[in-house]
């Protein structure tokens, strides 16, 4: 008997979801442009939490990174992170604003309250259906948990850490490939676009 009304809650759930993916999409289809409905901005924040494991959410980060350890960790941080999360780690980019669900904001304390395993998971693994890419292919494991402790620094980065980062985007712009000179970029990544 349990698991027949067990059964039955889990149907309705899911019914009652793909009727309003069904609407949704009727009314909307599927633009990004979109602000997303409170359904979907609280299935964005959890979907991260669900597609963590619990093993990954206990781990402990393991490499000790020390303030000289940190010009290449901010490095890395901006020409892979910042064209998306933005220097600061906001998400105010062109990408960050425009995706659908909307990048989150890394000083957000919804993202802070994550474990450093869960923030390791993310990055190396990605997360389906939000545009968070897996890097675990891509970068070390050392160099990943350092982004976790970078990622935990964000909150309080000094002034003189942005104009580094923004000096490094520059720096990537000016050294751009010829392909993005051509494509028209004229601003290096994780900084504002010019008005047009």
């Amino acid at each position: 008997m349990r698991r027949k009304a067990i059964g039955f809650a889990v149907l309705g759930i899911f019914v009652a979801a793909a009727g309003y993916v069904m609407w949704a999409i009727k009314s909307h289809g599927f633009s990004a442009r979109e602000e997303p409905s409170r359904i979907e901005a609280w299935l964005a924040r959890h979907a991260r939490r669900i597609a963590t494991p619990a093993d990954a959410k206990s781990l402990k980060n393991p490499v000790h990174t020390t303030d000289e350890d940190l010009p290449p960790v901010r490095h890395h941080f901006v020409e892979h992170c910042s064209s998306c999360h933005g220097l600061d780690g906001s998400g105010n980019t062109v990408f960050g604003r425009n995706m659908y669900p909307k990048v989150p904001d890394l000083r957000d304390r919804e993202t802070q309250k994550l474990s450093d395993g869960e923030l390791y998971y993310i990055i190396s693994n990605g997360v389906r259906f939000t545009g968070m890419p897996a890097f675990g292919g891509e970068d070390s494991p050392e160099e990943l948990w350092k982004l976790v402790t970078f990622i935990r620094r964000l909150p309080n980065l000094s002034p003189e850490e942005l104009k580094e980062m923004e000096r490094i985007a520059v720096s990537a712009q000016t050294e751009g490939s010829v392909g993005e000179k051509a494509a028209g970029h004229t601003h290096g990544p994780g900084t504002q676009p010019p008005k047009h």
